[in-house]
C-alpha cells in the first residue's frame, strides 16, 4: 500500500501541501535496479511495480524509496536513477534543443511531474555561455536530480560537469548547481 509519510528534507519555501508526483517517476526507480528487491525490499519493489506510470502518488513515495537508494548504492544510484527518469518521463515529451532550453524549462519540466501547492520548484540565477546557476527548491535527493540536468544537457547536445555549493542535506535552505560545460555554441546558447 502506498501512503503518505513526513518528508525528511524541506527546502525553503515548501509546505508540500498535497504534493504528488507522476506515476512514471516512480516507476524509474525500479527500472534502474538490477535487482529491486534487495535494495528496496520485496514489499517496497512490490508495491512501487504496481504503480500506474499515469496515475498520482504522496511524493513520500519517491522519496523514500530514493533514500533507500541512497543507503544501499550510494549517489551514482541516485544519478543514474535520475538519468533513467528523465529518458522515461521527460525525453519524448520535452526533446530540448539547447541547454539553455533545458535550463530554462526545468520548473515546468518538474511541476508537470509534480503537483500540489508549496512544492518548491528551479530558478535560473545564472546563465552564460558554457556556465549556469541554478537554485532547487524541491524535497527530491539532488544527485537523482543531478542525474535528470545531465541527462537533458546530454540529449541536447551539450554534456556538463555538475558541481553543488550549497545543497539542504547538509544545512542550506536550498542547493545550488553549478553547470559547467566546453559547449558554448547554439548547443548551448540556443538558436540557429
Amino acid at each position: 500500500m502506498l501512503t503518505s509519510r513526513p518528508i525528511k528534507y524541506r527546502p525553503r519555501g515548501y509546505t508540500g501541501h498535497n504534493h504528488e508526483t507522476i506515476g512514471s517517476d516512480i516507476l524509474a526507480v525500479v527500472r534502474s535496479l538490477k535487482l529491486p528487491q534487495l535494495t528496496l525490499g520485496k514489499d517496497t519493489s512490490d508495491n512501487l511495480a504496481s504503480v500506474d506510470a499515469n496515475g498520482w502518488y504522496p511524493i513520500s513515495v519517491l522519496l523514500e524509496a530514493m533514500e533507500r537508494i541512497d543507503t544501499k548504492l550510494g549517489v551514482e544510484g541516485l544519478r543514474q536513477m535520475g538519468r533513467l527518469l528523465f529518458k522515461l518521463s521527460h525525453e519524448q515529451r520535452v526533446a530540448p534543443k539547447s541547454a539553455r532550453e533545458v535550463i530554462e524549462g526545468l520548473d515546468a519540466m518538474y511541476h508537470h511531474a509534480n503537483r500540489g501547492d508549496g512544492i518548491g520548484g528551479w530558478r535560473v540565477v545564472l546563465f552564460e555561455p558554457g556556465l549556469a546557476h541554478l537554485e532547487k527548491t524541491t524535497p527530491h535527493h539532488c544527485a537523482m536530480e543531478e542525474g535528470i540536468v545531465g541527462a537533458a544537457l546530454q540529449a541536447a547536445g551539450a554534456p556538463c560537469t555538475i558541481k553543488q555549493t550549497r545543497c539542504m542535506r547538509t544545512g542550506s535552505d536550498h542547493c545550488l548547481f553549478v553547470i559547467n560545460s566546453v559547449i558554448t555554441d547554439h548547443r548551448w546558447m540556443g538558436g540557429p
